[in-house]
């Protein structure tokens, strides 16, 4: 099992915690954010291929922003890989 910490950039998440077991994700924790949207966010993913995710999640944006915490997840679970 390997723990990652990500500082997420040009959102409202201050930070992005999850773990990478054998591929999946696991314990997808937002801090700050919004809670609803980011709760069903890590409930969607658990144990969800970590490839996958990053592929679905990433270039997702928020508003006019060109980001989002799912974007900013993509790229941190990018990192981890």
């Amino acid at each position: 099992m390997a723990h990652f910490t990500y500082t997420p950039e040009g959102v409202c998440s201050k930070l992005i915690d999850f773990d990478i077991i054998d591929g999946k994700l696991h314990n997808i924790q937002f801090t700050m954010g919004c809670p609803g949207n980011l709760k069903a966010i890590s409930k969607l993913l658990e144990g969800a291929d970590a490839r996958w995710a990053t592929n679905t999640l990433r270039g997702n944006t928020c508003g006019n922003k060109t980001t989002s915490c799912a974007d900013q997840l993509a790229r941190a679970i990018e990192q981890a890989l």
